[in-house]
């Protein structure tokens, strides 16, 4: 998704930062030009997505990569607030994580996941995921336009 000449952002909420980092590099192996946002754990993807306090200039990303085992607010949580919420609800949720419990994948869905992605083991397994990501969401799939995700 682009933004008036520029790409929206992929915004990463992971605890984990041997994850994230893995995460970034599969992504730039896939020559993903969009910028990369990492936050740290559910409050701050919150304040990110609110554009609270340090996120006061935050620009909505295109979609975003979330974990679900995460300090202070949890990714499930998160989940809950997003899709409840007037003004982000239409933001592209995918949770990424080490969790393949059927509980956790369909509680996943039914909070309003657009997708539900087990973390691969090998950094190679990653780099297809982040692939098949990149032409999903980035390539495929027809998103609104930044203004149209920011209004009810």
């Amino acid at each position: 998704m682009t933004l008036a000449g520029t790409f929206a952002p992929i915004l990463i909420a992971d605890d984990d930062g041997d994850d994230k980092m893995m995460v970034e590099k599969a992504l730039k192996e896939n020559r993903v030009a969009n910028p990369l946002v990492t936050v740290a754990d559910g409050e701050e993807l919150l304040q990110y997505l609110r554009r609270q306090g340090r996120y006061q200039d935050a620009v909505k990303p295109c979609f975003v990569l979330l974990d679900l085992n995460m300090p202070r607010i949890d990714g499930r949580e998160a989940l809950k607030i997003i899709k409840s919420d007037q003004d982000l609800k239409k933001i592209p949720i995918v949770i990424l994580t080490t969790s393949k419990a059927e509980e956790d994948i369909l509680k996943g869905y039914n909070l309003g996941a657009n997708s539900y992605i087990t973390k691969p083991v090998t950094f190679e397994g990653l780099v297809k995921v982040m692939n098949s990501l990149k032409n999903y969401w980035l390539e495929i799939v027809e998103l609104p336009e930044r203004d149209a995700l920011e209004q009810p």
